[in-house]
């Protein structure tokens, strides 16, 4: 980046504006399998900072069209959306928590979901569209992307906790977002404003477009591939905030967040769930899924191999079926009495005994329950521990999702697709919602495996598309997947999406070539990080 741009903003912003290769060079990666340095990085101190930021964009992006910023929280993501060649915008200093209010909570961007959750518990609340990483990720990035995690199943994703949104738009203004009833959006769309034009041309499209857009939702029970306008508009209210939610600081920036909480169960019961082969894995998912469990979660024998290298000390203690697995099923039932769980724990272990090749148990106490949980959670830890011969964790394919009722016929397909490459991986995931996060191993110095990878991930989205799946049901599109959302959804809906992005950011100031707009394939291999 030029020096006077550098100097230019540094003289408008009170934060940090940097651009020693030793500071950018921690930007350039997030946990995907990319690496992209960025020219600049910046620090703002507030709001002013971010506006003047956004404002200088404007100004310079005739002389220099390649300027742009992309937002960047705790840099967990998986699909390389925080990743890009000119200005990251570290929104650490956006880290203010209000107090909690009933059963809300006001927060900005930056602030961790684990300190988010310290402050919840105090009240007996819960935030539950938590992730995997909720130890290490913030919830400005949790609503970019539209997270979703173990509890899913019962709780749904981040869209469905999210009341309120402030976002910092093109125009250099915050503005402020909710659902709108009909009589509350033909107002906003009167206004002869940035903001109304907004409106009114995201109703126009979403209405003109209703049955096609709404044709076009994956059938499954989470997705965060391409924008939900099927979200938007329901023909009674109107909620932007649905459209924000998963957009990857495409649209703008997020400044502010009102969440809903929920308070959970007092009481859990887990029943585990041995498999000795796999053929009836489909058959035993939905099954278990008749009787409602909060969680349902799987890991498989790969998991279970690396858990007894690198968690030797848990391992021990489990039941020596897990030894012998070829994959672990957890089902996780709650309630408001301990009687009531293992009710419902018992009745679902009796519903599967007509299975003969599992064995069952079901957890002593929640230290026992707290073992098996904890293979599942540091499933991608395990696997990054694993580091031979070059090979590391490659997560292209790691977040796929069917309807539950299709995996008796998708699963074989899928091992008959990933055993051809003769990869070492593993599968973990929230099995009750058919969310496979599958994790090959790979060493992509090599130009061959690079191809490989492309390769892989067309037959396996083909597949998932063809059982009217989504690509990412949770990490989304970034890099990885954006140049594959036309033949998840066709070239018409790829239009829309595009509309979308022109009417929010019309000069492409916010997170380019993310959601639309996408790198060809060429681009993906370029940028792979082949230095680890």
């Amino acid at each position: 980046m030029e020096k006077i741009i550098k100097e230019e903003l540094q003289s408008r912003i009170k934060g940090i504006v940097n651009d020693n290769l030793d500071f950018l060079t921690p930007y350039g990666n997030d946990a995907s399998i990319f690496e992209i340095i960025p020219d600049l990085v910046i620090i703002p101190n507030d709001i002013s900072d971010l506006k003047s930021l956004v404002n200088f964009i404007n100004e310079k992006k005739d002389e220099y069209q390649n300027l742009s910023i992309t937002p960047r929280a705790a840099g967990t993501g998986m699909s390389g959306e925080s990743l890009t060649s000119s200005i990251v915008v570290d929104m650490a200093k956006f880290n203010h928590l209000d107090e909690i209010r009933g059963n809300q909570v006001i927060t900005e961007p930056g602030v961790y979901y684990r300190d988010l959750e310290v402050e919840t518990s105090k009240k007996g609340l819960l935030l539950p569209c938590y992730t995997a990483s909720k130890k290490i990720c913030t919830v400005g990035g949790m609503v970019a992307n539209n997270s979703a995690g173990e509890k899913t199943l019962s709780y749904g994703s981040t869209a469905h906790y999210v009341e309120e949104l402030t976002m910092l738009l093109s125009d250099g203004h915050e503005y402020f977002f909710k659902a709108l009833n009909k009589d509350e959006l033909e107002k906003k769309m009167l206004t002869k404003d940035f903001i109304g034009s907004i409106y009114k041309n995201i109703y126009n499209l979403v209405e003109t477009n209703y049955d096609f857009i709404q044709s076009k939702r994956p059938q499954v029970s989470k997705n965060v591939s391409g924008y939900a306008l099927w979200d938007v508009w329901d023909r009674t209210n109107f909620n932007l905030t649905k459209l924000f939610t998963g957009s990857e600081g495409t649209l703008g920036i997020i400044t502010k967040i009102k969440f809903n909480l929920v308070r959970p169960k007092l009481h859990a019961e887990l029943l585990v769930i041995f498999l000795n082969d796999l053929s009836c894995l489909g058959d035993i998912t939905n099954t278990i899924l008749t009787h409602n469990p909060e969680s349902f979660e799987s890991y498989d024998d790969r998991t279970i191999n690396l858990a007894r290298q690198f968690l030797p000390e848990i391992m021990h203690s489990l039941d020596e079926s897990t030894i012998k697995s070829k994959m672990v099923l957890l089902a996780e039932f709650t309630g408001e009495t301990e009687e009531e769980v293992i009710v419902k724990a018992q009745n679902a272990k009796k519903d599967i005994v007509r299975f003969s090749t599992i064995t069952t148990t079901i957890t002593r106490d929640q230290e026992d329950a707290d073992k098996y949980w904890t293979v599942r959670r540091e499933s991608f830890n395990l696997l990054r521990y694993h580091n031979h011969d070059h090979q590391r964790i490659t997560p292209i394919i790691e977040d796929i999702i069917v309807a539950p009722e299709y995996l008796p016929e998708f699963l074989p397909q899928l091992y008959t697709i990933l055993d051809s490459y003769n990869l070492i991986y593993t599968i973990a995931g929230h099995i009750g919602n058919g969310n496979l996060h599958i994790m090959p191993l790979m060493d992509l110095r090599e130009t061959r495996i690079r191809d490989i990878a492309i390769e892989l991930c067309n037959k396996v989205f083909d597949l998932v598309f063809r059982y009217h799946g989504s690509m990412s049901a949770e990490h989304n599109d970034g890099i990885i997947r954006t140049p594959f959302l036309e033949h998840m959804y066709g070239p018409e809906m790829v239009i829309l999406f595009e509309k979308i992005k022109n009417i929010f950011d019309p000069k492409n100031i916010f997170n380019p070539n993310k959601k639309v707009f996408g790198k060809d394939l060429s681009f993906i291999k370029e940028h792979i990080d082949r230095v680890y």
